[in-house]
């Protein structure tokens, strides 16, 4: 579906009369509901107002009424914004006039059999089904739902911004267009025309209680949406279509929001006449997912419960569409354009093939206690997933992130040939373009660009963990992030490896590997340092969502952009980054060729004899055998544009994607970086106060020592008083998502800040007793009442089908180091673990 404009309204002097009178369900619309030679239609008031008499007696007002359509489904101002005493009506005019005007064509198209006209309004069809949806009073509130507080103008806005999220799955779904031409009673119109039913998910169920919808995404749900008083366009997802008895509330296949997709403008059924008691039962679900206002011809019609005794779950069975005509719709489809180009996608609209080595049967039987979890984790059973309702579980279907980061360890350590006694030193000399060439291969492979991300990422379950934001590369993340899995639990952190399938050819390691060689080695060895911690279960490496939804990306990246607030003093400023950029710099030096290398000794140091030369080379070359992240080949001589080395600087996950996943799995934030905390406490706009104060200043002013040798921090973790700490700050975490105002609970916020500094000291005194190489820092707090958000963050949640996030991130935690203590040791960052070196390396991590 192609991108939709948003309105940007603003104040200005209107000469024409302002429209206040908003009607969320079209005038046009409610005609196509009248009877022959009629003007009026019944309405009925579900909920109808009561008046208080002057005597005190309490009556309701007239529920039932007969009224033009200028005065029905409309309220004021739904639709204006306001900038001070001015009123706005671009929306209700220029959006919706547009929408309208293009809509009408559409659903009148529909209405006929013209295969033509089909085809030209296709796409209309659903951005006009999608708009009306999200348009209704009760498609508003939904949306008001999905962000902690939205101002009129803010939810104009994210109404225009979700727009079209729909489209893509409705139009890969079996559509059936049903008639009631030769029955006596005709569909209504609703104050929501756009009704999904799942007959798992009744009015009364907490995922379909106002203003929710069952998902359109899970494979039950169906969408109902009448296009006269004759027809009615029924949509149901394919898998359901063909299997009646797969699980209702289960997510469709590749159930991912605006992408391309290709189906045929002319499959619609269209060869049922539903009976009276058929369009009955499909009324009664109208009239059960509308709002306050129902509407139809005759007031007879109003009341499809006189008519429908059955159950919720059995009205199924009329809104299924015939199965001898479903064929026409799914299967795989090729094309092949006139350039020699071809495109193919299978009957969810996957472009790629599945990966039979990423899925994981289910098990045939339950899980007792002791048994490995099925979500991967390495973890029970009944220290895992047990204790968890099943919406809240990663899948135990598909392989996991840390079960993919195990074999994409066992596939490099295949490829660079690692096992005991070899040196880091050897393999650098052995690497080869072609080992680069198969690493990325692999990592690719075990990465398809369709995977469902969200389905494998932890959910807000309750379990302490964190989102740590900050620079990716191996120097730098055994300062601190790493040992913070001791404080904050499970760490999700970026993975250093890029997909090659999202870059363009000739950036594409796969395509030019000899351009990657510094980067690899930073990328394996960073992946090789942590995997012993994502082993145990403390780290989890994540790839980046958006390699997997280029909506997502575009999306992100437009608003980063918008948002971005670099400037050049803030590089200036960023030594770290600097001083990274620099290292990089002088190994790109020493791989240069030794002529090269020759030329620019002479040049420098004109009075320098052979033999002192000779001595600088020496030298270089033993600086090469001593960094373990420089490149024992000599780059080949290249001259042209796409020649030389990549370096990638990654401060990693940006501000967006930070809150997308801690939002996603429930996460706190947490950063080293200054400009990242910068951009976290820019978030903190309104001015709500902060919680848990008393914890907060004890925390910060105490100190906190962060090991740096990984196989310290998997030991330690192991010590009851470190597993008291993510307790705490889960605590703290649960109590600051349901904090709405300054008014919390003093005797808790007192007793978390008790326990802290009851635990804090003892964990302190195991480190210092331990005498491991450790740096100190201390931490600084943002626990903002309402929590951290961003509207943007929700919209991009939104998009992505997510529906299991929280709606702001309660807590972010910054680490500034404190100067360095004479007495302690802390690794410097050349100072580097040597994979394969380390007799702990090969040992079975079950300490859990």
């Amino acid at each position: 579906m192609e991108g939709l404009r948003a309105y940007v309204v603003l104040p200005n002097i209107v000469v024409m009369s302002i429209t206040r009178n908003n009607h969320y369900v079209p005038q046009w619309y409610q005609e196509e509901f009248f009877e022959p030679g009629r003007n009026t239609l019944a309405y009925l008031d579900l909920s109808p107002a009561k008046r208080t008499l002057d005597n005190g007696r309490i009556i309701e007002e007239r529920s039932l009424f007969d009224a033009p359509t200028s005065r029905a489904f409309c309220d004021k101002d739904l639709y204006s914004t306001f900038f001070g005493t001015s009123v706005n009506d671009e929306i209700e005019r220029r959006l919706f006039g547009s929408v309208d005007v293009r809509g009408s064509k559409a659903v009148k198209a529909f209405a006929g059999t013209d295969q033509a006209e089909w085809h030209r309004h296709f796409q209309t069809l659903f951005e006009y089904i999608d708009i009306q949806k999200i348009r209704t009073p009760k498609g508003l509130d939904w949306i008001r739902e999905q962000y902690p507080e939205l101002s009129q103008n803010e939810l104009m806005f994210e109404m225009q911004g979700i727009r079209a999220m729909h489209c893509t799955i409705w139009a890969e779904s079996v559509r059936e267009i049903v008639s009631a031409e030769n029955a006596d009673i005709k569909f209504m119109v609703t104050d929501h025309p756009v009704t999904i039913y799942n007959h798992a998910l009744p009015p009364g169920s907490s995922a379909a209680a106002y203003p929710r919808d069952p998902s359109i995404a899970l494979r039950a749900s169906q969408t109902i949406f009448p296009l006269s008083r004759d027809f009615c366009l029924i949509l149901t997802n394919l898998e359901y279509a063909n299997d009646a008895s797969s699980h209702p509330t289960e997510k469709r296949t590749f159930a991912r929001n605006f992408r391309n997709s290709m189906v045929r403008t002319d499959a619609f059924i269209r060869k049922r006449d539903l009976s009276n008691v058929e369009v009955a039962q499909v009324n009664f679900i109208l009239k059960a997912r509308a709002r306050r206002y129902v509407a139809a011809s005759r007031r007879e019609w109003l009341y499809p419960e006189k008519v429908v005794s059955a159950a919720w779950a059995e009205l199924r069975h009329v809104l299924m569409p015939p199965k001898d005509d479903i064929w026409r719709f799914g299967g795989k489809m090729i094309v092949r354009f006139n350039d020699g180009r071809t495109y193919s996608q299978d009957q969810f609209g996957r472009t790629e093939t599945e990966r039979e080595y990423l899925k994981k049967p289910a098990p045939k039987t339950p899980l007792s206690d002791r048994d490995l979890c099925g979500c991967g984790s390495g973890l029970p059973f009944k220290k895992c997933c047990k204790p968890k309702p099943v919406a809240l579980r990663t899948s135990w279907t598909e392989v996991s992130i840390r079960e993919r980061n195990m074999m994409f360890l066992n596939a490099i350590a295949k490829v660079l040939d690692l096992g005991p006694g070899k040196d880091w030193l050897e393999v650098r000399q052995e690497l080869t373009d072609e080992k680069i060439r198969k690493i990325y291969s692999l990592f690719e492979g075990l990465w398809p660009l369709e995977t469902d991300l969200l389905s494998l990422l932890p959910k807000p379950d309750g379990t302490p963990r964190a989102v740590y934001t900050g620079r990716i590369h191996p120097a730098t993340i055994t300062q601190f992030a790493l040992g913070a899995s001791l404080y904050f639990g499970e760490l999700l952190i970026p993975h250093p490896f890029v997909n090659a399938a999202t870059l363009q050819p000739k950036f594409k390691p796969t395509e030019n590997p000899r351009a990657y060689r510094h980067e690899f080695l930073k990328s394996a060895l960073f992946f090789i340092t942590v995997m012993p911690l994502v082993e145990q279960g403390l780290v989890s490496l994540v790839p980046d969502p958006c390699d997997f939804d280029t909506h997502l990306r575009d999306q992100m990246l437009m608003m980063a952009t918008k948002r971005s607030s670099w400037t050049e003093k803030d590089l200036r400023e960023d030594k770290g980054a600097r001083e990274l950029f620099d290292q990089d710099f002088r190994r790109s030096l020493m791989s240069m060729p030794r002529e090269v290398i020759l030329a620019q000794i002479r040049k420098v140091s004109p009075e320098l004899d052979e033999a002192r030369i000779e001595e600088v080379l020496r030298g270089l070359e033993t600086m090469k055998q001593d960094d373990p992240l420089a490149v024992m080949q000599e780059d080949e001589p290249a001259i042209g544009k796409d020649s030389g080395q990549l370096h990638l600087m990654k401060l990693a996950p940006n501000f967006e994607m930070a809150m997308y996943l801690a939002q996603a799995t429930g996460s706190v934030i947490l950063t080293d970086n200054p400009f990242r905390w910068k951009e976290i406490k820019r978030a903190m706009l309104r001015p709500t106060g902060m919680g848990l104060q008393a914890f907060s200043r004890n925390v910060e002013a105490s100190s906190f020592l962060f090991p740096q040798n990984v196989l310290d921090i998997e030991q330690l973790a192991c010590y009851p008083d470190f597993a008291a700490f993510p307790s705490l700050i889960g605590e703290a975490f649960s109590y600051l998502t349901k904090l709405k105002s300054d008014a919390g609970k003093p005797n808790f916020e007192n007793h978390l800040a008790a326990r802290f500094s009851r635990n804090h000291p003892k964990v302190q005194a195991i480190l210092r007793k331990s005498r491991v190489p450790a740096r100190e820092a201390v931490l600084h707090c943002a626990f903002p009442i309402g929590g951290i958000q961003h509207n943007t963050v929700n919209r991009l949640l939104l998009m992505s089908s997510s529906e299991r996030h929280l709606p702001s991130v309660p807590a972010a935690f910054y680490i500034e180091q404190k100067e360095a203590d004479p007495r302690s040791r802390a690794r410097e960052p050349h100072e580097y673990h040597q994979p394969g070196t380390d007799p702990g390396d090969d040992r079975r991590r079950d300490h859990r």
